[in-house]
């Protein structure tokens, strides 16, 4: 082995290169972490004495934060982690160093995709309190029996507590999550307290939905008031909730056994131990209507109402609702504007209308229509410019959803970046941030679904003049030959929204083209 000669005036000094030390903690819940000294700042004292330990072999604390407070060990989705496995792959990261194997994981596939994955990077990896040599057969087994371990606890824990849930569920107990509209979650816990001014709306929200079954409708009704989800705040002092409704949030309150009185259990329910907001006739024709199921009618053929849920107030925008009486015998049909039955008379002039009377005007406006080529080509023409005036419309609000979307995305990863980065009330205020922004990208998604559903409705609407003659020219003898059942379906079918001025005695119809449409392709032989 050659030697290395040395003179008095040079002499041989060994440079130690530094290791970054990146420190990884997580703890499985929130709870404690607003404390001084919490269970991440115990993690990270550990791993920082560990790393001074080692500093005559170069090690180096980076000042970075990585922690995950509230994060389960079962998945890899956690903010922290993946802002450290970033870094990792930037080179900026030599070594990661946690105090327990399984404050990194406690599933062993997951683990070993992670260590796979550091491995590849040339990042080492160092347990404080487990020592190992993963070099060796026997070290590498000594890490799968640790980790087998931790999976094995993380599911006894898991297991236990799922058991002592539905248990309690079982005995009609509230178990916690967030909290819904209409009840306040008991000072002391445990409990569901109903919140009387919340719980009214969620009776007119049922009802609006009894009396026109459209999601759609119902939920652009709730944007026109301007209410909006539960909002609480939390033990913090946080502000949560308030989002604007959507189609799917509004089908989870509609379903939700909570507000007939229940707790559900998987595909069970058990009496709760709490109030019940909504009346049990009107739960469960709503959960007709959910289910699709037709309501309930005394005679079918004799008093069904043709404009069910096509009628609508002029006056004060109220959909008007079918209601009968009986005198002397005589059965009297009427529709009802909903305010003024709820509000009084005064809400509305002339708020009642003769069923019969309106229903035949309608089915004779058709009729003339039919019969006259020049009122077929401007109900054409008004039909196919309302089309397309809705698209759009659509497409304007899909592609502001979309630039929406990119620009809060952008700033959750932003947030993410700075909590990653911070600790403190700092990191309390970004995670508030975080949690509003990524509820705003939920609402967006939400809505960017709903519009591309719209659109391919509107798209779908597509006849030529002839379809509309044809399906006109059809009518007079398919009506006659229909019962009150499919009479309604084809008022549905050809007709979105009638309005009626009690007032001025006045109707607006807009039709549906798309129906006429589908009803050529009915009576086509």
């Amino acid at each position: 082995m050659p030697r290395m000669r040395r003179n008095r005036s040079s002499v041989a000094v060994a440079i130690q290169p530094a290791v970054r030390c990146a420190i990884y903690t997580r703890k499985s819940t929130d709870e404690g972490l607003d404390r001084d000294f919490n269970s991440l700042d115990a993690q990270r004292q550990a791993a920082e004495s560990f790393i001074e330990s080692q500093r005559g072999e170069g090690w180096q604390a980076l000042p970075d934060q990585y922690d995950d407070g509230g994060f389960s060990g079962a998945t890899t989705d956690r903010p922290a982690l993946k802002q450290l496995l970033a870094d990792a792959e930037a080179g900026k990261v030599d070594c990661v160093v946690i105090y327990k194997l399984d404050r990194l994981s406690r599933n062993v596939r997951d683990y070993l995709n992670l260590l796979a994955l550091l491995e590849t990077h040339g990042v080492d990896f160092v347990s404080v309190t487990q020592q190992f040599n993963t070099t060796t057969p026997v070290g590498r087994m000594t890490l799968r029996m640790l980790l087998s371990f931790a999976e094995f606890e993380r599911d006894i824990i898991a297991e236990r507590t799922r058991d002592k849930m539905q248990a309690a569920r079982r005995r009609g107990k509230w178990t916690g999550g967030r909290p819904i509209l209409g009840y306040d979650t008991a000072p002391e816990g445990g409990r569901l307290v109903v919140n009387r001014d919340e719980s009214a709306q969620v009776v007119a929200i049922f009802e609006m939905y009894d009396v026109n079954p459209s999601q759609t409708t119902v939920v652009r009704e709730l944007r026109r008031r301007g209410w909006t989800q539960k909002k609480w705040t939390t033990k913090t002092g946080n502000t949560c909730g308030g989002s604007q409704w959507t189609r799917s949030s509004l089908r989870t309150l509609l379903s939700n056994p909570l507000y007939a009185g229940r707790q559900r259990l998987g595909d069970e329910t058990f009496k709760g131990d709490h109030d019940r907001i909504v009346p049990k006739k009107l739960w469960d024709r709503v959960q007709q209507l959910l289910e699709g199921k037709p309501r309930r009618r005394s005679s079918p053929n004799g008093s069904g109402y043709l404009l069910r849920g096509l009628l609508r107030c002029a006056a004060c925008d109220s959909a008007m609702t079918p209601h009968g009486t009986t005198r002397k015998g005589r059965a009297y049909r009427y529709y009802t504007c909903s305010r003024s039955q709820k509000s009084g008379d005064g809400t509305c002039p002339k708020p009642s209308v003769q069923a019969d009377r309106v229903e035949q005007f309608v089915v004779d406006q058709i009729r003339r229509i039919g019969a006259d080529p020049n009122l077929q080509n401007e109900t054409f023409r008004q039909a196919v410019a309302q089309v397309k005036a809705q698209r759009r419309g659509m497409r304007a609000e899909a592609k502001r959803i979309e630039r929406d979307l990119v620009t809060v995305r952008s700033d959750v990863g932003r947030l993410v970046d700075t909590l990653s980065r911070t600790n403190g009330p700092a990191a309390d205020a970004v995670a508030i941030d975080l949690e509003k922004t990524q509820e705003r990208v939920t609402t967006l998604e939400s809505r960017q679904g709903e519009v591309r559903e719209e659109i391919a409705v509107l798209k779908a609407q597509e006849i030529d003049r002839n379809d509309l003659t044809q399906a006109l020219g059809e009518f007079d003898p398919i009506w006659n030959a229909l019962l009150n059942p499919e009479r309604e379906r084809v008022m549905k079918l050809l007709i979105d929204r009638i309005g009626y001025h009690g007032g001025t005695k006045q109707m607006a119809i807009t039709w549906r083209l798309a129906g006429f449409g589908q009803l050529a392709d009915e009576v086509a032989p």
